[in-house]
């Protein structure tokens, strides 16, 4: 990756509340046994405020009650905490629950004592994770406002370096499998978490993209990547479907400003359009002004991000192509032999079905559905008389039917496309039995990969409960029975498990493309 590739990120900004923030209030529990210590710190609080969010009380009177209230409110900012409780160290219990049980490590603690000979403060601020320690006779209502803000301030720019913590996790994950639609989302996720939380934008954000490359197989479609807050429910959708007035507005107005950046009443939106002529939009909702390094940001911001999603758009166009290539094959395949009709189509969906019945990802699944389709690759070099003859093949002609195994893998196997990989995989292995006595290998059990015994599944499956030209369709209890008969025979035991089990399924895709005269 070149210095213009990177993704570049902004130094660190003040935070700023939203709207939605300021509305809910900082949460802070005060955690005590006397109730006088309640009321009395609530009324020395009473109207403070810190960044435009006034204080939030929560209550506890015991250790177990403030777990229970924890639980319920992850977001609590501070913690005012009595050392000594229903015990002599329930404080101190509750902050090793606190850091150790529920992993918080965001909360700031501020321990507050009557008995200061009960835990000494340089012993507690040396074996527990606490922010501050104060003893309840020291803290006047400036003491305790200073404290507080401090605690607050720490626990603003905490959960901020969290955010973007989250927001680069995601970016890393995309970045293991750029082939895949899913992880262009995921990357417009990342990217945009990480934007949102350095700015402290609102909730409510949307990136789209639409694709200047013919390859992408959208071009002049703008689609949402990326979204946050009420427009989570708009990714994949085009932009002009989404709801939102003010939205609409700002990116029709942001592609009419000379450097595409438009924003008005805290409705912002910023348009760009890459090298490659793919166009970019933002839009987003600010609760403070942007300022000359926050304008940087976002044009940093849009001119990696725009680069990334090129590159990902021409990699799936490759992909594309690919997958276009295999079909091809496949349908060629599918052309010179007899009565075969549906039936690589057919296979590419019970492939489907039994990978994702198995365990196996989506995406997995819709590689082996596509990689399946080439699973009779290798009969391109078997003659007609063999391939279509009606009866019993002779030894000799069923040793050069079984070298379509060998023949269709050395003719992919130098790929270095993963699609590809797989089907030469295939091909090579779904004639491999359970029991080892299949071909060419003579592999026992799960020596065969997962791929090439969920093939010769499939494949057989549709083999019976089709006409051939050396046998009629059998009957759905014929077939059924066949597999069960041969569990742990041919076939993988906990695959025919799958197989029965959803019977009605696989039925189903039979039916929806079924071959005229096939008499299942």
């Amino acid at each position: 990756m070149t210095d213009n590739d990177e993704i570049l990120f902004k130094d660190e900004v003040q935070p700023v509340a939203s709207v939605s923030e300021a509305q809910e209030g900082w949460k802070i529990l005060i955690v005590d046994d006397e109730a006088d210590v309640h009321s009395v710190t609530v009324y020395m609080l009473a109207g403070q405020e810190y960044r435009g969010r006034k204080f939030n009380f929560l209550h506890a009177y015991s250790g177990e009650e403030a777990k229970v209230v924890l639980m319920e409110h992850p977001d609590v900012a501070v913690i005012l905490l009595d050392v000594v409780m229903e015990t002599d160290d329930s404080g101190l219990r509750l902050v090793k629950y606190i850091r150790d049980e529920l992993c918080n490590y965001e909360v700031r603690i501020i321990l507050r004592t009557g008995q200061p000979g009960k835990a000494p403060a340089a012993q507690v601020i040396l074996d527990y994770d606490i922010d501050d320690y104060k003893e309840k006779t020291e803290l006047t209502l400036e003491k305790m406002l200073v404290t507080l803000i401090s605690a607050l301030r720490s626990y603003s720019f905490i959960t901020t370096i969290e955010n973007n913590r989250k927001g680069l996790r995601r970016i890393i994950e995309a970045s293991s499998d750029i082939f895949e639609r899913q992880s262009l989302q995921k990357l417009g996720c990342g990217v945009l978490s990480q934007l949102t939380s350095i700015l402290q934008l609102k909730k409510d954000a949307v990136y789209s993209h639409a694709s200047g490359l013919a390859a992408s197989g959208i071009k002049g479609k703008s689609i949402v990547l990326a979204a946050t807050g009420d427009f989570c429910d708009s990714v994949e959708m085009p932009i002009e479907e989404v709801k939102g007035e003010m939205m609409h507005r700002a990116l029709a107005r942001a592609k009419t400003q000379p450097h595409g950046f438009y924003c008005e009443g805290g409705k912002c939106a910023w348009y760009f359009q890459s090298k490659t002529g793919s166009e970019n939009f933002l839009y987003f909702e600010i609760s403070k002004d942007l300022d000359e390094n926050d304008q940087d940001l976002l044009e940093l911001f849009f001119t990696n991000v725009s680069l990334a999603f090129d590159n990902l758009f021409l990699n799936k166009g490759i992909e594309d192509t690919q997958k276009e290539v295999i079909f091809h094959i496949a349908e060629t395949m599918e052309c010179r032999s007899a009565e075969t009709g549906s039936h690589v189509r057919r296979v590419s969906e019970y492939v489907r079905l039994l990978a994702l019945k198995y365990g196996l990802g989506e995406e997995q699944a819709e590689m082996l559905k596509l990689a399946s389709t080439a699973h009779d690759l290798g009969k391109i070099g078997i003659p007609d008389s063999i391939l279509n003859k009606p009866g019993p093949l002779t030894p000799e002609e069923y040793e050069i039917i079984k070298s379509h195994v060998q023949r269709g893998h050395d003719l992919l196997m130098r790929s270095s496309s993963p699609i590809i990989q797989t089907a030469a995989r295939i091909i090579l292995l779904h004639h491999e039995r359970w029991d080892g006595q299949g071909y060419p290998q003579g592999l026992v059990g799960e020596e065969t990969h997962i791929h090439g015994r969920i093939v010769a599944v499939a494949d057989v499956f549709d083999a019976l409960s089709n006409k051939r030209v050396y046998h009629e369709a059998w009957t759905w209890d014929e077939v059924f029975a066949h597999f069960l008969e041969e569990s742990g025979k041919h076939f993988d035991p906990c695959l025919v498990d799958i197989l029965l089990e959803n019977r009605d399924e696989f039925i189903a895709i039979w039916e929806e493309y079924h071959d005229e005269g096939a008499a299942c």
